[in-house]
């Protein structure tokens, strides 16, 4: 078994160390080489997209794509080149048949192939954008239509049930949660609360990666560079602003349908504008040296800007700072926080057999415990022989346990005593 997992977690990893090069490269074009050293330095340091990439996670993997496919599309459009945009497909198709969300790729290409379309004088003849338009599907279909097919499924489950009719049948796997219907009616008021808590959890899940001390730097850096400093590219200008507006919409109606957003989900809106940190800390230590730092000739006069030197000086504090608190949590052990898992997945593997399905809201949980799993995110599977539950308090019990028999819990963390992780043998 440990042989599998190993090498599932060095590929994961590598899949993180691939991806920073194009990162790298998109930071460039976006705020030059310096400032693209800077943010990828910010990211690597982050604790939880580390931590993402040291378990068997698909979210390395698909940015690995999208970052490919990010530069292959901004390449395409500065320099007018049909063909990147089919490199811009491929990697998309690529990325979706790891996760659906590469897609998002064709919809950035497409609309900046027709608006270009329609411009009285495009830099691109027609026919050439035409052909870039083919080659961006062509290079799109060439992986995903074959996934899709031996799949038996086009859309992605979470998107079919989005948008299918109220009566309409759902997948066992993907269910929307139940509602309480004499607390929340479909209103506008309703709708309005449920629009401000999700975007209460998007903030909270990219404050977490960020570790909230980055934040203020981050919206700092955003304001001045496009309201601020020098004029922006239009390529910038455009896709920069539609990624961030479409992958805010894409979570908030995650939570529409599902009622959380976590830390994971909000990892490709922190990876595509990290850009914009360091930029954020140069503006901060800017006005730390104007107010702290000492004056020349002993008096600063309030016009006279900080010098170079104690601006630097500054940033450098300010990155030390964060990378000070990174740091601990950066080099805990993976699966420290949570070493219930691994005993609820012991306790699974002695006492269950190897025909037994398992539904787990965590696949690591069944993943360790070599079992056949079915993973769940608000009701799980009809023929699972065990049901694993994670609930915050030790009293409550999921409306879908019925009358199943409790056989283990245990709590996630010993210390913390926040969620426990309970085991019900389902009667059948």
């Amino acid at each position: 078994m440990f042989t599998w997992i190993y090498s599932a977690q060095s590929l994961t990893l590598l899949c993180r160390l691939l991806a920073l090069i194009p990162l790298y490269f998109t930071g460039k074009l976006l705020v030059g080489a310096k400032r693209s050293f800077q943010a990828i330095l910010i990211l690597i340091i982050l604790p939880y997209p580390a931590q993402f990439a040291s378990e068997v996670l698909r979210e390395w993997p698909c940015i690995l794509f999208l970052a490919a496919g990010f530069l292959f599309l901004m390449l395409g459009a500065e320099q007018d080149k049909w063909w990147l945009f089919g490199a811009t497909g491929l990697a998309a198709g690529l990325g979706h048949t790891i996760r659906p969300e590469c897609a998002q790729l064709i919809i950035y290409g497409a609309l900046w192939l027709f608006i270009r379309l329609f411009l009285p004088k495009p830099d691109m003849s027609r026919a050439r954008l035409l052909c870039a338009l083919a080659a961006l599907i062509i290079g799109f279909a060439i992986p995903a239509a074959p996934y899709m097919m031996a799949r038996g499924k086009f859309l992605p489950d979470k998107l079919k049930a989005l948008i299918s009719p109220a009566g309409q049948e759902e997948s066992t796997e993907i269910r929307k949660p139940e509602i309480d219907r004499n607390n929340e009616t479909s209103t506008t008021s309703s709708t309005a609360v449920r629009t401000v808590k999700a975007i209460g959890e998007l903030a909270g899940g990219i404050g977490e990666n960020l570790m909230y001390f980055f934040v203020p730097a981050l919206l700092l850096g955003i304001y001045f560079h496009f309201r601020k400093q020098s004029p922006v590219s239009e390529i910038e200008m455009f896709f920069v602003p539609v990624f961030a507006a479409l992958n805010i919409i894409m979570l908030i109606a995650l939570y529409y349908s599902y009622g959380y957003i976590s830390r994971r989900h909000c990892l490709p809106l922190v990876v595509f504008t990290i850009y914009y940190v360091p930029i954020g800390l140069e503006v901060s230590a800017g006005w730390l040296a104007n107010r702290f730092s000492p004056a020349r000739d002993g008096l600063r006069h309030k016009s006279r800007p900080a010098s170079g030197k104690d601006c630097r000086q500054w940033f450098f504090i300010l990155l030390i700072t964060g990378t000070a608190i990174c740091l601990p949590k950066l080099l805990r052990p993976t699966g420290s926080d949570k070493p219930g898992f691994r005993a609820a997945a012991d306790w699974l593997r002695q006492n269950s057999s190897e025909d037994d399905l398992i539904a787990s809201p965590d696949n690591r949980i069944t993943f360790y415990a070599e079992r056949k799993a079915r993973i769940y995110e608000t009701t799980p599977a009809s023929n699972a022989k065990y049901v694993v539950t994670i609930v915050k308090d030790e009293n409550q019990v999921p409306d879908f346990v019925g009358n199943a028999q409790k056989q283990y819990s245990a709590w996630e963390n010993e210390r913390r005593k926040n969620k426990k992780i309970v085991i019900y043998k389902m009667p059948h």
